[in-house]
């Protein structure tokens, strides 16, 4: 029996990491529930709780990994636009600007959303349900 996604894991260098922890919790402000390693100043690998799922990061790649086959994922958030000018002035691109979205399915959908690159070069998408 399913209950949901727990969590999504990205690998990456030591050097990474450390733009990896500022980008989540100190621009995102998601906090660290989970630090290991060593050393949990400098350590190995970490996990941000999002609210209803988890962000588990582990140092152990040897090099810059290609984009995969998981396109992007999404964070819900309160704020779309607030969000992406946070994102789009500490340096990184925000590729789809914020905009409103409706999807005409049986269950239509209206939502507000906009996309950026992290500090892997994964593709966020930042989603406000309407």
């Amino acid at each position: 029996m399913i209950n949901g996604i727990h969590h999504v894991s990205f690998r990456c260098s030591g050097e990474q990491l450390r733009r990896v922890i500022t980008f989540y919790s100190d621009m995102l402000g998601i906090p660290i529930i989970r630090r290991w390693g060593p050393d949990c100043d400098n350590p190995i690998g970490v996990m941000f709780d999002t609210g209803n799922g988890i962000i588990e990061v582990f140092s152990n790649a040897e090099s810059d990994l290609p984009q995969g086959v998981i396109r992007h994922f999404a964070l819900s958030v309160t704020d779309v636009d607030e969000l992406a000018d946070r994102i789009e002035k500490a340096g990184y691109e925000v590729f789809v600007k914020p905009k409103n979205i409706y999807i005409p399915a049986e269950n239509p959908l209206v939502a507000r959303i906009a996309f950026c690159y992290g500090p892997l070069g994964e593709q966020i998408e930042l989603f406000c349900e309407k």
